[in-house]
């Protein structure tokens, strides 16, 4: 039944949503629809200081919020965004069965550390990832936060059936965490800085990393709208690279740029930042990551494992060969692109 409504949703917002059907108007006129996320990084400051729409003056740029990787996945399949900010997890399952999205992956925003983690709120009596057995924990479904709530229940040797796991955004996380209804919840900033007033960490994404389940902020672009405008991806590439440099050489400029979008303090939102981990451009055509026209990078790996456990989890049907998703990183010109 879920998969019946999921595909009902699919078709209706392909009919009457925010835009064509895949390879649509975007496609071909100078327009692009860009969605992102209310995190700290890199795109934020792309988005403030209109570095793109100063870069591309004859296009029609648009941005839309959205509150998780899956809603942002739905909308590519209805045809309704060409450029997203998502995370590695939610990227991992629509590169696979069923969804199999034509869209590649463009750029790095993050590698997530103390910016993401499962706290559980005080009262609760959980004081460790084991204690939530016969729990209930709240997380986004099909985010990188729920891929780590999966992995920190694993790597503790808790089964998934022995809590209950609900799907809620960040902003109904923090509703349902001040009435009591849930025990823990793993999310993102800034919500997380709320939940961790009143709760204790429990495990972050930088603990589970170095763990060997690593994620990541992605840019993706659809496939349509690189093949129709690559001069146009190409300067978004270099406005991402330019607020990556900026939050390397200027964080507080940075977060001046991301608290105005987040309603943050400049100097709240800089110590959000800092519990980021952003890469410098040229690392981005490094072999750890994005790689170049010769040889794609180690990104791919990450994904196709990502999909196991996705799979393992019974969350996705199949997982992608790691030639399939190889191509759907796009490196083309990349070192030049970075500078």
């Amino acid at each position: 039944m879920r998969k019946a409504l999921a595909l009902l949703t699919v078709l209706f917002l392909a009919a009457c949503g925010n835009g064509a059907a895949s390879g649509g108007p975007a496609a071909d006129a100078k327009t692009i629809r860009i969605a992102y996320q209310a995190f700290p990084s890199g795109d934020l400051v792309v988005k403030n200081q209109g570095l793109l729409e100063k870069a591309l003056p004859d296009y029609k740029i648009t941005w839309t919020k959205f509150d998780s990787g899956a809603s942002i996945n739905t909308a590519f399949v209805a045809g309704s965004v060409d450029i997203a900010a998502i995370g590695s997890s939610p990227v991992a399952r629509g590169l696979s069965a069923p969804l199999n999205i034509p869209y590649q992956v463009a750029f790095v925003l993050d590698v997530a550390g103390d910016n993401e983690a499962l706290v559980a709120r005080n009262g609760s009596g959980v004081t460790d990832v084991a204690g939530l057995r016969g729990k209930k924990v709240a997380t986004p479904f099909a985010s990188t936060s729920h891929y780590s709530l999966l992995a920190a229940l694993d790597q503790a040797g808790v089964k998934e059936s022995e809590l209950t796991i609900v799907d809620l955004e960040p902003q109904d996380i923090l509703a349902a965490w001040t009435r009591g209804d849930i025990d823990a919840a793993y999310s993102w900033l800034p919500s997380l800085d709320e939940l961790k007033k009143t709760g204790k960490v429990l495990i972050s994404s930088r603990q589970l990393a170095t763990a060997g389940k690593p994620t990541l902020d992605l840019g993706v672009v659809s496939t349509a709208f690189i093949q129709a405008h690559p001069e146009a991806v190409d300067a978004w590439r270099k406005a991402e690279a330019q607020a990556l440099n900026l939050i390397g050489s200027d964080p507080a400029a940075a977060s001046k740029s991301i608290g105005a979008e987040l309603n943050l303090s400049p100097e709240e939102a800089q110590k959000q930042l800092s519990q980021g981990v952003y890469l410098k451009p040229a690392d981005l055509a490094s072999a750890e990551w994005l790689g170049t026209d010769a040889k794609v990078g180690k990104l791919a790996d990450n994904l196709v494992s990502a999909a196991q456990f996705l799979k393992d989890q019974q969350k996705i049907d199949a997982v992608p060969t790691l030639e399939t998703v190889q191509k759907a990183v796009y490196v083309k010109g990349l070192p030049d692109v970075l500078g």
